[in-house]
């Protein structure tokens, strides 16, 4: 198996814990010690403020621009609609269902991936960073916009958010 699958299967892995874990907005503390265990388990020496796990690449060189990768894990309620147990993460007919699979879980376990894949590699021309972050449900105060005070200033950013499916 190469490293992308181990990556891969992995982070499914991953989306179905978090799956299974409530992380109302404000509410993401158990979420957020999942994220920080699971990157420490991949030798990333990462941080957490409040609810929000961060890390910037191992080589990370301040001359290189930064590459932010962000979304969010917490969630809204789930609402009377559901067919299915929303803390129950099932994988039917190849899909993965539960509440926060697709906003914004799916793309946060893909972004933690390919942070992991390439947190070690030298000489990169960039310097990324993950910023696994709270409270983006409701636009709380300790969220992003919390967190940007403390990273490095970011040049450019990736943001796994799948609002009206639209690039920002």
């Amino acid at each position: 198996m190469s490293r992308i699958e181990e990556l891969q299967h992995e982070a499914i892995e991953l989306l179905q814990n978090l799956i299974s874990t409530p992380s109302l907005s404000s509410q993401e503390d158990e979420t957020a010690a999942i994220i920080k265990k699971w990157l420490e388990k991949h030798g990333v020496s990462c941080e957490q403020q409040r609810n929000n796990v961060y890390a910037t690449n191992k080589y990370e060189h301040p001359s290189k621009p930064y590459l932010l990768l962000n979304s969010h894990h917490d969630t809204v309620l789930p609402n009377s609609g559901y067919t299915r147990d929303p803390y129950k993460a099932a994988i039917k007919n190849g899909k993965l269902y539960g509440l926060g699979s697709n906003d914004a879980g799916g793309a946060l376990v893909c972004l933690l991936a390919t942070f992991v894949y390439f947190y070690e590699q030298k000489d990169m021309a960039y310097n990324l960073v993950i910023a696994a972050t709270a409270e983006e449900e409701t636009s709380g105060g300790y969220g992003l916009n919390s967190l940007l005070k403390t990273l490095p200033n970011i040049n450019t950013a990736i943001v796994g958010e799948p609002t009206q499916m639209h690039l920002a």
